[in-house]
């Protein structure tokens, strides 16, 4: 098999690079070893939020007001695979991640409101605000179809499901990988967008820069004839300071919880995905000071899926140093999904030779120690 370029790993990553390279003329072949949002990617999950605020990060607050743009172009070919839910942000007082949010999202000329702790009782009163005294809310923002949005974009471009062997060289140049199935592909160029298998791809490199984590999600129950847990009515919503996000009823698949602190270490190959009873507990704890009328409800799905961290949550996008025709972009570090389009844009440019490089992106950048400051 001979194509331009060879994407590794089907997730929004990948999949976005891969469309972005066959839509500037190339010929594009995507391998995944499970196949585009399979249930062990950290793309493979039902809902992923989009949101514009990023505290003072107002790099990834302008990625994040591009993607939306380009998911929309998608979405206008494929059928749509977003919910404007929109996206709270609870802030308390002397919160300096949700004043910097507020004052990003004034630069970049985004559309928000900023309420006070009346108008929070007022509009949402499934949420007990406790120590919440204000909040930003961005209305354009919401729930993207995370799985059903990983195979439309997939859907563009060739496609192999096949695992590979990590690849070896002599003379600073890939030429060729090689599938577990026999396979040969060849290629002017290679991506190895693989996410949480990337460590174990390029162990020497990567297996102390990328630090994978096992993160647990729920589901509850919404009350029978209750539409005030609905997509439409409640917003997605991020509680920062408690690093616990929530997700309206989308689908009637619930309303989603997860706590956003780094798990234990994990193997996204082997590692059971069945979620402990000690997250269970503490799910349920902050439900009964956050959302108390869920507090009971019965959980009616379980996930556990994985964060591919770097060092402090920056995408890593850059050459690999001993191939010259080889590109690593990975590390969405639990905040990525969102991202794709513009991850795939940048890629894409930076491969075909005419993008400006990213310090925040590259390689050098990434340490061994783990002290995330992006969200």
């Amino acid at each position: 098999m001979v194509c331009d370029v060879a994407v590794i790993g089907a997730g929004v990553f990948g999949a976005w690079t891969a469309y972005k390279l066959r839509l500037a003329g190339m010929s594009v072949l995507l391998v995944d070893a499970y196949g585009p949002g399979n249930s062990r990617a950290s793309s493979g999950g039902e809902t992923r939020i989009i949101r514009l605020g990023y505290g003072p990060d107002e790099i990834y607050s302008r990625s994040a007001q591009r993607s939306m743009v380009l998911w929309q172009q998608l979405f206008e070919k494929t059928g749509n695979l977003f919910q404007k839910t929109g996206v709270l942000w609870l802030g308390r007082d002397n919160d300096p991640y949700c004043e910097a949010t507020l004052t990003t999202l004034q630069r970049i000329g985004a559309n928000y409101e900023q309420l006070d702790r009346e108008q929070l009782e007022q509009r949402f009163p499934q949420l007990a605000l406790g120590p919440i005294t204000w909040g930003i809310f961005e209305p354009d923002s919401g729930v993207l179809l995370a799985r059903r949005a990983v195979q439309a974009v997939a859907a563009q471009v060739d496609c192999l499901q096949d695992a590979i062997a990590s690849p070896q060289t002599k003379n600073g140049k890939l030429n060729s990988i090689r599938t577990i199935g026999g396979k040969e592909i060849a290629a002017e160029s290679f991506v190895f967008a693989c996410g949480p298998w990337l460590p174990q791809l390029f162990p020497d490199l990567l297996g102390e820069l990328i630090h994978v984590t096992r993160q647990e999600v729920f589901f509850f129950g919404v009350p029978p004839g209750d539409d005030s847990y609905n997509a439409g009515v409640m917003p997605a919503w991020i509680d920062f300071n408690d690093l616990v996000y929530g997700i309206p009823n989308v689908d009637g698949r619930g309303f989603k919880i997860a706590i956003d602190a780094h798990g234990p270490q994990f193997d996204p190959d082997s590692g059971e995905r069945v979620v402990t009873s000690s997250g269970l507990s503490a799910v349920r704890e902050y439900l009964a000071q956050r959302v108390p009328r869920l507090a009971n409800a019965p959980v009616t799905e379980t996930r556990v899926c994985q964060y591919e961290n770097t060092s402090n949550g920056d995408f890593l996008i850059d050459r690999h140093p001993g191939f010259e025709n080889v590109w690593l972009v990975g590390g969405g570090s639990g905040h990525g999904f969102k991202h794709g389009p513009t991850v795939g844009e940048y890629a894409a440019e930076m491969i075909t030779g005419r993008g400006e490089p990213q310090p925040r992106f590259s390689l050098a950048s990434k340490q061994r120690f783990h002290e995330r400051t992006v969200y």
